[in-house]
């Protein structure tokens, strides 16, 4: 993987809104479909560009955003989307940026220090975390926050649904998740009501298996909303990538997510 030299330091955004109508109360979360890393970044890596290549190609949640796009296009009232335009490898969005994150323990918090394969991937120094926090965690998830707060303010409640992909077999670094269902649900305790859950595993019915939890748990709720705020609804859509986005499987998935947003369109017009 080589970096693109003409990247700068202030020059390069990492993450992109796509508007949405002005009525959805749906939130797309693409946090892990990119690869791009910027230069002082790689720079800091401890892998080879092949190694580099090899790493992105385990840890991408490939097809997420063909997928979301696909699904943004066929639904009744268009949601909001935000996409992180950089690779998790840069920082990780979806972790906590202290000691409740639980992927501390094999490296791979909000900064990760070690590969999917535990090998080294950084120099595990505070002074570089606090940087790359700084330079990038922080900005966006205050910028995902912000449209959180600007889509209640238009419609009064929000429902943050988050897109990933994993491969069909079990990588080192993942805690449990020996089962690998074509479709997982991520639910929160307080964020995930029964309707949401039920509204997607309705919506996801078709799509073979759809368990939840398993193998990976939780969804994205904004820090500055998380536990606080219950008009903030979210749940975690996880799809097992055994085939390209091109393939009829994820042609049933974007479907699938569309029947999701507009159920979830439905639910606020009430």
């Amino acid at each position: 993987m080589v970096p693109d030299p003409t990247e700068s330091r202030g020059g390069l955004a990492g993450f992109r809104v796509t508007p949405g109508d002005p009525a959805s109360p749906v939130v797309l979360h693409l946090p892990h479909a990119a690869r791009r890393i910027p230069a002082e970044v790689r720079s800091g890596l401890l892998l080879s560009d092949d190694a580099l290549d090899a790493e992105l190609d385990r840890v991408t949640d490939h097809g997420t955003d063909v997928v979301a796009g696909r699904a943004a296009g066929a639904a009744g009232i268009r949601p909001w989307t935000f996409s992180n335009l950089l690779s998790r490898l840069v920082v990780d969005p979806e972790r906590f940026p202290d000691d409740r994150e639980p992927m501390n323990a094999v490296g791979m918090g909000a900064v990760y220090t070690r590969t999917s394969l535990g090998a080294p991937l950084r120099t595990d120094d505070t002074a570089v975390r606090n940087q790359l926090l700084d330079r990038w965690f922080h900005p966006y998830a205050g910028a995902m926050a912000d449209l959180v707060d600007a889509r209640l303010a238009a419609v009064g409640r929000v429902t943050v649904i988050d897109v990933h992909s994993y491969p069909a077999g079990r990588l080192p670094y993942e805690i449990g998740g020996d089962r690998r269902p074509p479709v997982c649900l991520g639910t929160d305790p307080v964020h995930t009501p029964a309707w949401l859950l039920a509204a997607a595993r309705q919506a996801f019915a078709g799509c073979g298996e759809v368990a939840e939890n398993t193998p990976f748990a939780g969804c994205y709720v904004p820090l500055r909303h998380y536990g606080r705020d219950r008009s903030v609804t979210a749940i975690m859509i996880e799809m097992r990538r055994d085939a390209g986005p091109t393939g009829s499987a994820w042609t049933r998935l974007a479907n699938a997510l569309a029947r999701l947003i507009d159920a979830l369109d439905d639910v606020q017009r009430r």
